[in-house]
């Protein structure tokens, strides 16, 4: 059924608060069209934001800790380098090249996929991706809320254990009141839209990052450099036997970044150019990543002299250093470290994915309220603490990121040869492009779960059956869900396509396509 294209003031917005950013022409319709999804009118994010976007991201408690633990593997510090330059260097790659369509578009990334999946399909990829955000941004508050008890607890103590005695749905009053803290923090930021994300992130990565230099070189003077050793593993493994090890650690540096990686181009559409998408990326990427991977593990190294044990957690190892400042400089250190990843990673994806499913009745910050919200009535704090419960919750759920990654990047730059006819993104029309059949694209819907199933099955036989093989390829056979996903998601696609080919006539109407080819 077609609708009639409403005229863009028609599209409705909260009262009150502005829309976004996007243009949106009167031929919109309304159901897939508001001032959040439209094209940008300008994009003026420079290398540095899109640096700073992955500053945020690196630096939190769950970058520091798996950073750490990969040295604790068995393997060399060499090699544990090596591993994260690969398996970073393999990011960037895929972050290049998500970001494209979504730059030459300034598209979000659910808009992008109406072009591949159809005007209604793309409501598959948002929402499982929504969805994944949501319980993440659940687990990335709680653990912010727990930095900001070890302040309550060192500063107001008589309060403090006041309130930390009792619980209730498995979490303290004072545990209540930090998540309520951070929860309100972090929408106050998000509501005053990208411009002031942006502006959080542009200090907050650099701020995190002098701190985490102080840390480090507090501990190092306290132990004696020579008293540091690099190789954090208490066995070291053979040549032989750590080249399953090193591919293992590839495969969880690119599982651990996979969520904002498929969604990278909710910020990539934000930047002037694709240059500085790239520029930014490197920056960002294996360079930043590297330096950030080094002074963890010197960080974690220096606790071993200090403390007497390898403590490869930021906020436990504050908690230890017995000075108020320091509790104080690093706990709202982490906080904010944790926030920004939380923002950008677990806020900003839903509310595009969420508003995309219904844009005449969700805006931008509405979809980040519903994530927001939702987050809070999944009690993280009860099913983080459970392997049972992140491996059939998120990881079922993140075994799908590989085939949506694959599908997307075959169906434009294969399929599509890099061409978007962009104002068909936004029509019912059934005689424009991206109807295909009642708004969905059955081949990718068919590549969903050709690539899916195996993704889930990898995940939960190796978190069921080798959860506890000596072999590490095996014992983290979940982190190749993703890879297994994204190969078998781009082959189904494009064989489907060339079999049955849903997106055709790329030369029809070729001069007022959008075209990625030469950036």
């Amino acid at each position: 059924m077609t609708g009639t294209a409403p005229a863009h003031h028609d599209v409705l917005e909260p009262a009150g608060h502005p829309g976004g950013d996007g243009l949106v022409k009167p031929e919109y319709d309304d159901r897939l069209a508001n001032t959040d999804l439209a094209p940008l009118k300008k994009q003026t994010w420079s290398s540095y934001n899109i640096f700073a976007f992955w500053m945020s991201d690196v630096h939190s408690v769950g970058g520091y800790v798996t950073a750490g633990a990969l040295f604790s593997l068995g393997i060399a510090a060499w090699q544990v380098l090596v591993a994260l330059v690969v398996g970073i260097g393999i990011v960037m790659v895929f972050c290049n090249l998500v970001a494209k369509p979504s730059q030459i578009t300034g598209v979000p990334y659910p808009v992008i996929n109406r072009a591949v999946f159809g005007v209604r399909g793309a409501n598959i990829p948002a929402i499982i991706r929504g969805c994944i955000a949501i319980a993440w941004y659940g687990v990335q508050t709680y653990l912010a809320a727990t930095s900001l008890m070890i302040i309550f607890l060192k500063f107001a103590p008589g309060f403090s254990a006041a309130l930390d005695g009792t619980t209730f749905l498995g979490l303290s009053p004072l545990g209540y009141l930090c998540y309520a803290i951070l929860w309100v923090a972090q929408a106050a930021v998000f509501w005053r839209g990208m411009e002031a994300i942006k502006r959080f992130i542009d200090w907050a990565g650099p701020a995190v990052y002098v701190v985490m230099i102080i840390l480090c070189v507090y501990l190092v003077a306290k132990a004696g450099l020579g008293n540091i050793s690099l190789n954090l593993s208490s066995e070291q493994l053979s040549l032989g036997a750590s080249i399953p090890v090193m591919i293992a650690a590839v495969a969880a540096v690119v599982s651990y970044f996979s969520g904002p990686m498929l969604n990278f181009g909710d910020f990539s559409r934000y930047a002037r150019s694709f240059k500085a998408v790239r520029k930014g990326n490197w920056l960002g990427l294996p360079l930043n990543f590297l330096f950030f991977s080094i002074l963890t593990v010197v960080t974690a190294s220096a606790t071993v002299p200090v403390f007497g044990e390898m403590i490869t957690d930021p906020i436990e190892t504050v908690q230890r250093i017995d000075s108020g400042f320091a509790i104080l400089l690093g706990g709202l250190t982490f906080v904010i470290a944790t926030v920004g990843i939380n923002i950008v990673a677990n806020f900003i994806s839903p509310a595009f994915d969420f508003s995309n499913v219904n844009p005449r009745r969700i805006s931008w910050r509405m979809g980040g309220m519903i994530a927001a919200v939702g987050s809070v009535l999944l009690t993280p704090w009860n099913w983080y603490n459970s392997d049972e419960g992140i491996l059939f919750t998120l990881g079922i759920l993140g075994a799908l990121i590989g085939p949506l990654f694959g599908i997307l990047i075959s169906g434009y730059y294969v399929v599509s040869r890099q061409r978007v006819w962009v104002d068909d993104m936004y029509s019912m029309d059934p005689s424009k492009r991206y109807w295909f059949r009642n708004g969905y694209n059955p081949n990718a819907v068919a590549s969903v779960l050709i690539g899916g199933v195996p993704a889930i099955v990898l995940v939960l036989v190796g978190g069921v059956v080798w959860a506890d093989s000596a072999s590490a390829i095996l014992s983290h056979a979940g982190d190749f869900s993703w890879f297994v996903g994204c190969g078998l998601g781009f082959l189904a696609f494009t064989l489907l396509e060339r079999v049955n080919p849903r997106i055709a006539h790329l030369d029809r109407d070729a001069e007022v396509a959008t075209s990625g080819v030469g950036q």
